[in-house]
Order: C-alpha cells, then structure tokens, then sequence
C-alpha cells in the first residue's frame, strides 16, 4: 500500500501527472516507496491506446512511462513542489508477451535501478491477474 495504506484513485493520480484526458494511461497508485511504485490502469474504450478490442503495444509502453512519472509526481507532491515534465529517453530489453482486453486491470511496478541529474533508470514488470504481460527497462530525463 501507499504510505497512508489506502489505494490512491483517479482524481487524485491524474493531479499528479502532465499528461490529461484521453492521453491518461495510469488510474491507480497502490503502492510507493523512494525506490518504487506499482500503478494500476483499468483499459476503457476511450484510451487513444485501445483498437480491435486490445490495448496495444505503445498504450503498455506509455502506461510504463506513465508509472514512472507518477512515482516522480508523487515525490515532488510530498515536497510540496510542482512535478515536472518528463520524456522517454530510451527503452531497452522491452517483451510484450499479452495485450490486454477492454476491462482489464493491469498493474506495474517500477523498481528504481538509477537516478542523477534528472535521468531515472527503472526495471518494469506489468501483470494483469498475477500474470506477466510486458517487461523490460526505461529511461525518463526530465525537461529541464
């Protein structure tokens, strides 16, 4: 669980995050930790991501990324500052094996390896009903 212990819902998630509706990929955050988050998305017809009753690749692609800016969101929230923007900077060892369904819920956890001057390294692993469907690794830089 988060730090308070309770699952912190859509609205709030959305505060936390650049981007805004439809381009949202996360719904949910579960649990945080300095070093790691896991996020939760529900796929909805609306997504930009969702066509021939799948979310594809890039949609699981951007939810990762997505988590990622959530744990950072959710960092500088605890500060007390505005979060700031961020971009892929690389994708590296990336396997999609599942594309989920309208309805799924999918989690990931980002686990961080490495963070220094705006640059964050992170393993992510994306299950949906305890099965893996993507894995791999990603860099984010933020927007100075």
């Amino acid at each position: 669980m988060s730090e308070s212990g309770k699952v912190f819902e859509k609205d709030f998630v959305e505060k936390l995050l650049p981007q805004k509706f439809p381009f949202v990929m996360v719904d949910k955050m579960y649990d945080y930790t300095e070093t790691s988050l896991v996020s939760g998305f529900t796929i909805q017809k609306e997504s930009i991501f969702f066509q021939d009753g799948n979310f594809v690749e890039s949609g699981l692609i951007e939810h990762i990324a997505q988590s990622i800016a959530l744990h950072t969101g959710y960092e500088f929230f605890l500060k007390n500052e505005p979060a700031p923007t961020g971009y892929i900077g690389s994708i590296k060892d990336v396997e999609i094996r599942q594309l989920p369904k309208l309805g799924d819920e999918i989690q990931t956890t980002v686990s961080i390896l490495q963070e220094f001057a705006g640059i964050t390294l992170v393993d992510a692993v994306t299950k949906w009903n305890d099965i893996v469907i993507a894995a791999g690794q990603m860099k984010t830089v933020l927007a100075k």
